[in-house]
């Protein structure tokens, strides 16, 4: 099995900015879609806060819109794809929100 991580894409609404019912609502979703995956989600990942994006250049900028991250294992990348299905990020159905998914490989130099 190898780990693919999970990057979340799109501009979110804070958790702080929304009632407690739309909260909970959310967080009943995040919980059937842990539930469905099981044993391979590895990490459940986090929330980003605030970031910066640092260029080759020595200048900086705006990061990307990214969200925040999971970590799940999966037998190849269609396996892990497949686990993406259900995903409450991508419930809203309009195009906003990606799941950006990278299998994890060992460093080259590293025993």
């Amino acid at each position: 099995m190898s780990k693919y991580m999970m990057i979340y894409k799109g501009e979110a609404t804070d958790m702080s900015d929304m009632t407690e019912e739309q909260a909970g609502e959310v967080m009943a979703k995040w919980g059937a879609w842990m539930e469905k995956v099981g044993g391979a989600l590895s990490d459940v990942g986090a929330p980003f806060g605030t970031g910066v994006s640092v260029v080759d250049n020595g200048s900086t900028g705006s990061p990307e819109s990214l969200t925040g991250y999971s970590i799940v294992e999966a037998a190849d990348l269609d396996a892990a794809q497949a686990l993406a299905d259900g995903h409450p990020y991508l419930s809203e159905g309009n195009g906003n929100y990606s799941i950006e998914i990278f299998e994890l490989t060992s460093v080259p130099f590293e025993s």
